[in-house]
């Protein structure tokens, strides 16, 4: 059916009602960050039994779509982790239970796979891939964008039909949807302005004075651009952060002469502000300097990673499915440190952390078999020495 554009509240609450008792229903988005601080929400398509309806946010305020995200309803998603966010800032709440096909891919052998593939693979439906790029923010829609954003949401539900058979055929489907759940759990709280500086690149790095003018200036970058809702870069880019925390400037002449800097970044009162963030930074407590956590890559023995590492690479072959989404270095590690990992509950315990744990505590050792597979045998308590002089030397 062609899509119907939803551009008023009387349609709105009408497609509300529409939804109210479907037990699935997809959902996706279409926004912009290129050009603000805050995603700029574009359109909201929505997909239920054999129809779909693009909300244009534009034109009507999409705050009665939390009623629906509420309720017993599964949304299904894909790769929705940022769609999540634009929704709970547009309708203030997100969906209670969501299927992101996406993350149930990897437990079918995929690996973080694009819908469109997805969909040709399981449904044998190529979808439209012009207007991918377009400029979602420009009215009024066209009729190639309308075919393309509702091509995002026409196949979930076929999709996730397929998937959880197959999922179910092979024991998974709790597993993902287990997953999908702490997709909903695990999402990313607001990052501190004083700890932005954690995520620029280099700045990590810093010692002494430096880290605090990092922390201080970064911080005030990040207030800025979400006050005058403008993206990081147009405010102060990262190269200047790092000249700037490396070598503070004492003035407006010293801070113009340093890279990444121009008169732009200084306009509108701006060159002072900067100014007062450097002194703020040099005169920080080391009790206010908010200090990334430390890595525990180097805390675990780098041997003992790297062989859990390779067992949970043979355990994620043997099931055939995703191996990032069975755990990545920071599980293992964190799971090698004695920390909490998410190798410590559900599905992953019992499929990596109740081997990882067992290799650590000696009651079993890893071998290779014929076919040059890993896998876990009880050990011999002989353990074999290795010396130089074990080693053959080279001829001549």
């Amino acid at each position: 059916m062609k899509p119907t554009l939803v551009e008023d509240t009387d349609q709105l609450k009408d497609l509300c009602s529409e939804l109210e008792g479907e037990e699935y229903y997809a959902i996706d988005t279409e926004f912009h960050l290129e050009r603000t601080y805050y995603p700029q929400l574009a359109l909201i398509q929505v997909g239920w039994s054999d129809q779909v309806a693009l909300v244009d946010p534009l034109a009507v305020d999409p705050e009665p779509l939390g009623h629906i995200f509420s309720g017993p309803g599964v949304a299904v998603v894909h790769a929705a982790e940022q769609d999540l966010d634009v929704l709970q800032a547009a309708c203030g709440v997100v969906p209670t239970t969501v299927f992101d096909t996406q993350v149930a891919a990897g437990f079918l052998g995929h690996s973080t796979p694009s819908l469109s593939r997805l969909v040709d693979q399981m449904l044998g439906v190529s979808l439209p891939k012009t207007d991918r790029l377009s400029d979602w923010i420009v009215r009024p829609i066209t009729d190639r964008q309308i075919t393309y954003a509702a091509g995002d949401v026409a196949y979930l539900l076929a999709l996730r039909a397929v998937m959880a058979d197959k999922l179910s055929q092979l024991g998974r489907l709790d597993w993902a949807q287990e997953e999908c759940a702490a997709l909903l759990r695990g999402r990313r709280a607001p990052t501190l302005p004083e700890e932005a500086w954690w995520k620029v690149r280099d700045l990590r790095n810093l010692r002494g004075k430096s880290r605090g003018v990092a922390q201080e200036l970064t911080a005030w970058r990040e207030r800025r651009a979400a006050g005058l809702n403008r993206p990081r870069r147009t405010i102060l880019s990262d190269l200047a952060l790092l000249t700037i925390s490396q070598r503070p400037p004492a003035n407006r002449e010293e801070l113009l002469g340093l890279r990444g800097v121009d008169e732009r970044h200084l306009a509108k009162g701006a060159g002072r502000e900067i100014l007062n963030a450097i002194n703020r930074g040099l005169e920080l407590a080391p009790s206010e300097l908010h200090v990334p956590p430390e890595r525990r890559d180097d805390q675990a023995p780098a041997a003992a990673v790297a062989v859990a590492t390779g067992l949970v690479r043979q355990i994620s072959e043997n099931l055939q499915f995703d191996q990032s989404l069975l755990a990545n270095r920071a599980d293992i590690t964190d799971l090698l440190c004695g920390e909490p990992s998410r190798l410590d509950i559900g599905w992953r315990s019992a499929l990596a952390g109740e081997p990882i744990r067992r290799l650590m505590s000696g009651q079993v050792a890893t071998v290779f078999d014929t076919n040059g597979v890993l896998t876990l045998e009880e050990r011999s308590f002989r353990p074999v020495s290795f010396s130089t002089e074990d080693t053959p030397t080279a001829p001549g």
